[in-house]
Order: C-alpha cells, then sequence, then structure tokens
C-alpha cells in the first residue's frame, strides 16, 4: 500500500491586527482591496490612506478593549486544530490544516510557502465566511490566484456552505438554548450579520439570499420557525446604502416595542471587534438606554465539535470530486444564479486546476 495522499486544507478569513502598530497597515490593506473601495488603483490608494490615518485611532481603542489585537487568529489556530484532528480519522489521505488571512499575517504567500514546505500533493481552499460575497471570498480568491501562479498542485474549492448541518445545528443548539433559559414570551431574536453595500447585491452578489437561508435553516432546525425574528446587518461605514433592516435600529425599535432581544451572529464563526465590542458593548449600552428589558447574545460557532464536524464534511466530500463547483458536481447552494457567483463568472475554473 502507498503513501497518502498529502491534501493541504487551507482555512482563510479576513484576519485582524496583531498589535496596536499593526491596525494602521492593517486598515490599509482592507480598504485598498479593489472588491471594498470599487474604484480605480490610484484613486484607492489615496482613499485607503485617509481612511487607514483617520480610521486608526478609534479603531486602537476599540481593539484596546480586547487586549490591544485581534482574537481571530488564535481562534482560526483552534478551528485548524479540532479540523485537523478530527479529519484525520479519515483513512484514505493525510490532512493538514494551514491560515491564511487576507488583510494581515498570515498573509496568502506566506501560507504557500509552508504548504509547499509540506510537500503537498492537492489543496483545498476553505472559507471561514459561510456565506459567499465577492467582498469576502472572491477577493480572497483573487489573491490566491495571482500568489499561486507558479505553484504547479491541483487545487479544489468551496465557495460557500450557507445551510451546512454542521453550521446550522452549532447555532441552532446555542440559540435552542438561550431562548429556553430567557424566553418570557417577550423576546425578538435578531439575526445579525455584517453589512454590504445595498449595490453589491444589486450587481449579483448571493450574500443577503444566502444570509436568509441560513436563517431559514437555523429557525427550522431549532423548532422557532413561529418566533418573532428579524434578519438584520450590522457594521456599515460610508455613505452609501446598505443592507437593511440595520441592527442598530431593529435594536432601538425592540426598545420602543418593550421587547428583550436575543442576538445572534450568523456571518462569523469566530469571535472578533464586530461581536466582542459592537454587538456586546456598543449594541448592549444601546439597548439599555432605549429601554430594552433584557439583552442576550449567543457565541459565535468558534471551535464547537458540530461546526467542525460540518467543515469535516465538506472537506471530505470536496477532496472526493473534481472541484465543488466543477460543471459537473452539484449545484452551488445559492442556485447558480446569482451573476457574482463563481460558477457564473469563471472563478472556480481558474482557481482550481
Amino acid at each position: 500500500m502507498g503513501e497518502k495522499r498529502k491534501i493541504a486544507v487551507v482555512l482563510f478569513n479576513l484576519g485582524g491586527p496583531d498589535g496596536p502598530d499593526a491596525v494602521k497597515p492593517f486598515l490599509f490593506n482592507l480598504f485598498f482591496d479593489p472588491y471594498i473601495i470599487r474604484q480605480p488603483a490610484p484613486l484607492r490608494w489615496l482613499i485607503a490612506k485617509i481612511i487607514s490615518s483617520r480610521r486608526t485611532p478609534v479603531a486602537q481603542e476599540i481593539y484596546a478593549q480586547m487586549g490591544g489585537k485581534s482574537p481571530i487568529l488564535e481562534q482560526t489556530r483552534k478551528q485548524a486544530t479540532a479540523l485537523e484532528t478530527a479529519i484525520n480519522k479519515e483513512e484514505s489521505a493525510e490532512y493538514r490544516v494551514f491560515i491564511a488571512m487576507r488583510y494581515w499575517h498570515p498573509l496568502v504567500e506566506e501560507t504557500i510557502a509552508q504548504i509547499v514546505d509540506y510537500g503537498a500533493d492537492e489543496i483545498l481552499l476553505l472559507p471561514l465566511y459561510p456565506q459567499f460575497s465577492t467582498s469576502t471570498t472572491e477577493s480572497f480568491f483573487s489573491v490566491w490566484e495571482k500568489a499561486a501562479r507558479d505553484l504547479d498542485l491541483p487545487v479544489k474549492s468551496v465557495c460557500c456552505y450557507p445551510e451546512n448541518d454542521g453550521f446550522i445545528s452549532a447555532i441552532a443548539q446555542k440559540l435552542k438554548r438561550t431562548v429556553a433559559e430567557h424566553e418570557d414570551g417577550n423576546c425578538r431574536i435578531l439575526f445579525s450579520a455584517h453589512g454590504l453595500p445595498k449595490k453589491f447585491v444589486e450587481d449579483g452578489d448571493p450574500y443577503q439570499a444566502q444570509v436568509e437561508q441560513g436563517v431559514a435553516a437555523i429557525l427550522d432546525k431549532a423548532g422557532l420557525k413561529s418566533v418573532d425574528h428579524v434578519v438584520c446587518y450590522q457594521s456599515r461605514v460610508g455613505p452609501v446604502e446598505w443592507l437593511k433592516p440595520y441592527t442598530d435600529e431593529e435594536i432601538e425599535r425592540a426598545g420602543t416595542d418593550g421587547r428583550s432581544v436575543i442576538v445572534v451572529p450568523v456571518a462569523f464563526v469566530s469571535e472578533h471587534s464586530e461581536t466582542l465590542v459592537e454587538l456586546d458593548i456598543e449594541y448592549r449600552e444601546l439597548a439599555a438606554s432605549c429601554g430594552v428589558p433584557n439583552y442576550y447574545r449567543i457565541e459565535t460557532v468558534q471551535d464547537d465539535p458540530i461546526f467542525i464536524n460540518g467543515l469535516v464534511d465538506i472537506v471530505t466530500r470536496t477532496s472526493a470530486r473534481k472541484a465543488v463547483l466543477a460543471p459537473d458536481a452539484e449545484i452551488p447552494p445559492c442556485g447558480g444564479q446569482w451573476r457574482s457567483c463563481p460558477l457564473k463568472t469563471g472563478w472556480n475554473e481558474r482557481i482550481c486546476r
């Protein structure tokens, strides 16, 4: 019996600064991304310089509330360790899980060097964004495509998993427990996702539809389809219109209605500034100031074994295929009808070879 195939699984996410001095370059990388600021390069560079300079002091204060840095890398490492342990119970191949971040270390180039040193036979790209968006997963694919141009290895990619049973069940279990502990007939569930400019969706981004798919699946799994709930969006910046309703406005409305709220993050799989500061501090204070009787927030899935087992299922099914979005594979979760779906744009064909 020959040696097992070596499969490098790359968990990728947005990333975050690892100290106060990293905040400004992290913000610059974020706002220089053409999938975030959709302007020509010279203008985008100027915008990124201005925004990163202006926002750095405020952002440093936010990260100071989390110990001076983002916890996202540490939590991703725990997820990677849990996934590697679980997936290697599968005997057909040897799996090594790597981490790549879009805007701060470890960056794609660093991760590719580690994969080469490992001697991988195949690479599988696995987003820690359950819902596909051009601003997240496609942005990472674009960087990967450039950095891996000379890498002579087969690559398979996962675009999204908004209704993956592990992801849905992990959230549903936490939500059901919270409802049982605190439901007094006066709670409204706010499913809060990271916002996205409305124009992105109008241009064919499937993100909003996939968020709504996931929420429907969570409510069904938890047996809560009939409860009072709202899908809403947080973390908007700038003057453009973002997806509505906004989470902060829904909290204010709950206060007007005299309703308690249970906030459920549905587009994050780890804790970071948008959950630990925006949801836990800023929005909790907002809720108190506008008369919300009680404010509860469920944790993200992190390295919950149920979620990790869902990732194991994704990896094993994908590694057995030519590619998760290849024409001869299953229809993607968004149905493939969105203009920005990788199946429509050809990203999958370029990334997977």
